[in-house]
């Protein structure tokens, strides 16, 4: 047994990210070929980006958004009522001894960098960065600026 280390959470191991990515290659597998009976997933085309396994390998939240950039908010709760229905059919494929539950949550990460993209693309951004610095990574040099060293 490894023993306790004062040091605090690194984050996820290796075997929670390889499982994790696992299970969104299967995830992503059954809702490109599997007819949902419920209206509103038979109609949409779900992508799933990210899976973050528990420790003990007994959860998984797995990040989904709607192709098309339209909020899947209103899909969680079918999301919820199909979800052992998926646990069901992931549990052949991985092989493991207990075949994680499975907690969808909406991912947020491309509308959070589309609104990052945005601010940085602003008028007021764009000269501040001009004046701050010439060569930063939004506004390298020209072929005229002088060299720094």
């Amino acid at each position: 047994m490894k023993p306790k280390s004062s040091q605090p959470d690194k984050g996820p191991s290796q075997r929670q990210l390889r499982v994790g990515e696992e299970i969104r290659h299967v995830l992503a597998d059954l809702f490109l070929r599997t007819e949902f009976h419920d209206k509103l997933l038979a109609r949409e085309h779900i992508t799933v980006s990210e899976v973050r396994m528990s420790p003990d390998l007994k959860h998984a939240l797995v990040f989904a958004t709607v192709l098309g950039q339209k909020d899947i908010a209103p899909l969680l709760p079918a999301l919820k009522k199909v979800a052992p229905f998926l646990r069901a059919q992931i549990a052949p494929r991985l092989g493991l001894r207990v075949t994680p539950e499975l907690k969808f949550v909406a991912d947020e990460a491309l509308e959070q960098a589309t609104k990052i993209n945005k601010l940085l693309h602003k008028p007021e951004v764009a000269r501040d960065l001009k004046e701050e610095g010439k060569g930063s990574a939004l506004n390298p040099p020209g072929p005229d600026a002088p060299d720094p060293h």
